[in-house]
């Protein structure tokens, strides 16, 4: 089971999550409490009131299986035009957090990692885009344009690596969550979910 930092407690790294409070629009997961807290990634400054009520979610995994169950979690939620943001050190599970995604999302081939061919696709109950952007500064003499479809309005996208770089068509105002994903020994990790409020 995944395990949470309870508001007002601190974990390992000094992070002193905010009170959890309730969401009436989005499901409880059990084990797993929402609370409000700043994104990863500021938007635009007319973004901002929406940015500050995103919500956030806090949980140590104990393996890949638990890891892609909240991503399942978070996938229920998506809709085609998402775009998800995932960082994290290598080999943090990244891709492992994409996988459970996609598989809630109607994917039933294999998910892996596209740090060589940038972008992969995938067909499901909506299309999905799996980008890595770790090799993005190599493609310098490629037009960038060239990912742009990769992020069109009728798929929903998940980014590794975003910090890297912004490609053609990665719209801030279309990205719903941003997750950040730490290693905390064996298979643990970290889990960190923040996720813009539904448009009323």
């Amino acid at each position: 089971m995944p395990t949470t930092t309870e508001p007002g407690s601190t974990d390992p790294d000094g992070l002193s999550p905010p009170d959890a409070v309730a969401s009436a629009d989005r499901p409880r997961s059990e084990g797993v409490r929402p609370a409000v807290a700043r994104p990863i990634h500021a938007g635009s400054a007319s973004d901002a009131e929406q940015l500050r009520q995103s919500r956030s979610i806090q949980a140590e995994t104990s393996g890949p299986q638990e890891t892609e169950a909240l991503a399942a979690r978070l996938a229920q939620r998506l809709r085609p035009g998402d775009v998800v943001l995932v960082s994290g050190e290598l080999g943090a599970g990244k891709t492992t957090f994409v996988r459970g995604a996609c598989r809630a999302l109607g994917v039933a081939g294999a998910v892996t990692s596209p740090t060589f061919t940038i972008a992969r696709r995938y067909d499901g109950a909506v299309p999905v885009s799996h980008l890595d952007l770790y090799r993005l500064g190599d493609l310098a003499d490629e037009d960038p344009a060239l990912l742009a479809d990769e992020l069109a309005a009728d798929r929903v996208a998940f980014v590794e690596w975003p910090e890297v770089g912004s490609p053609v068509g990665l719209d801030a105002e279309r990205v719903v969550a941003e997750v950040r994903l730490e290693h905390r020994g064996g298979d643990r990790r970290l889990v960190v979910v923040r996720e813009r409020p539904s448009a009323p």
